[in-house]
């Protein structure tokens, strides 16, 4: 007797059409325009770009089933120019046979591909042998190349709300899959999947299991606590330990102690906490509480970042544990924080201030004669590069100072040159 294949639960609760599809209304809703491309009976290249979990292979799927078209998946992670030769010779198979097929080939994880990899698409995308349909969590305006983003449209896909993730767990309880859940248990699983539908599923299955080996009927918060261990009680992002914990790492930067920010960062990682959610508020705190006075610190978050994404866990903490303590011992300055956030404020309670007519551009006769751009003075044409006595704000705002340089780091020497520009202008209208 044949053994029966488990299907995953992800499977089993795979939409089947598009109204099914739990999220991402505001491309696949009445009227939105991924739901208008699949209306319109003429597949196109396209790149589904988003976080995990957020529907992206199911998006694919369901497109390959409304143009009645052959579905072939490669994975930049495990495949590479030979699985790119196969989907082209099985594209020209289904086109020249009998029922002339069309193909879409779906590429997960795109911005894994290098750029020689990528290239190979191009001839084959022109040509129409397939439609391609790439998926990625990166930036494709940095992580694709231009010539075939060129040729592809990109949507944007979002990460679940509460209301969508509630609505699979009420689907996998409507097939019977788990059993019932209380509501603060709900409520937990929610958080923890933090908008990741497949985080979510499998969540849910390991419960189902666990469920089914005691025989229970409910599953209560309690005893999901105990199954899942201490990750789900000491990792919950809507909770207020969570904020507290971030809370706690920002604030051991910002105080220069790298050891309790060292610790605070791997208490987050040991909690659950998503590393590039870690490396984006590094890129915070290097921006916000160093500033200038040390601009590698950005640089250093960035790169930190980006090598976490090419070496993945654990090899790639240990870049952001390394940036966490430079950002904690370097020099802190939240100078251009208090400028940015003051000329904001400013602007938005102030009027439109015109722009003075000497800065103004004169690209056509008439706005020369209009004395547009008149009386301008070209900066590298005065005396080691600065025009004294120049005037940039506009009318009323004159000698208003946002930007005051702090006396540590480099923001020293910026100060110092701030200081001997200011005294030249005053020599200037004097």
């Amino acid at each position: 007797m044949a053994t029966r294949t488990h299907q995953p639960l992800a499977e089993r609760l795979r939409p089947k059409t598009l109204g099914e599809v739990i999220g991402q209304q505001h491309l696949l809703g009445p009227g939105m325009s991924l739901r208008i491309a699949f209306e319109s009976g003429q597949p196109h290249s396209c790149i589904l770009w988003g976080p995990p979990g957020t529907g992206k292979t199911t998006i694919a799927r369901l497109m390959a089933d409304a143009f009645d078209a052959q579905f072939l998946s490669i994975s930049a992670v495990l495949g590479g120019v030979k699985d790119i030769r196969e989907a082209v010779e099985q594209a020209t198979l289904a086109r020249d046979g009998l029922t002339q097929q069309r193909t879409i080939v779906f590429v997960d994880e795109v911005h894994r591909f290098n750029k020689s990899q990528q290239d190979a698409f191009l001839p084959h995308v022109e040509s129409g042998l397939f439609t391609f349909i790439g998926a990625t969590t990166e930036n494709p305006s940095f992580e694709v190349n231009s010539a075939l983003l060129s040729r592809a449209a990109v949507y944007v896909l979002q990460s679940l709300n509460e209301g969508d993730l509630k609505q699979i767990v009420a689907k996998a309880q409507s097939i019977q899959a788990v059993p019932a859940i209380d509501e603060a248990a709900i409520d937990r699983l929610v958080a923890y999947a933090d908008g990741d539908a497949r985080r979510l599923l499998n969540t849910l299955e390991t419960l189902a299991v666990a469920a089914g080996a005691e025989k229970l009927t409910n599953i209560s918060d309690e005893w999901l606590l105990r199954v899942l261990g201490e990750r789900m009680r000491r990792y919950d992002k809507g909770g207020e330990q969570f904020y507290d914990t971030i809370s706690a790492l920002h604030k051991s930067v910002r105080g220069s102690d790298p050891d309790a920010a060292l610790y605070w960062f791997v208490r987050m990682l040991d909690g659950g906490a998503d590393p590039r959610y870690m490396a984006r508020r590094l890129v915070r705190m290097a921006s916000e509480d160093i500033g200038l006075a040390d601009p590698r610190a950005l640089r250093l978050a960035l790169d930190a970042a980006e090598v976490y994404e090419r070496l993945g866990t654990p090899e790639g903490e240990l870049a952001l544990a390394e940036c966490v303590v430079y950002l904690a011992i370097a020099p802190k300055s939240n100078a251009v924080y208090k400028a940015y956030n003051a000329v904001r404020a400013l602007v938005k309670k102030d009027t439109t201030r015109p722009v003075p007519m000497h800065l103004r551009n004169a690209p056509t006769k008439l706005m020369k004669e209009l004395d547009y751009g008149k009386g301008y003075r070209y900066a590298h044409d005065e005396e080691g590069g600065f025009a004294a006595g120049e005037r940039y704000l506009p009318e009323g705002l004159e000698g208003q100072v946002f930007y005051e340089p702090v006396e540590r780091g480099l923001e020293i020497r910026i100060g110092e040159k701030l200081r001997e520009l200011r005294r030249r202008n005053a020599e200037k209208d004097d």
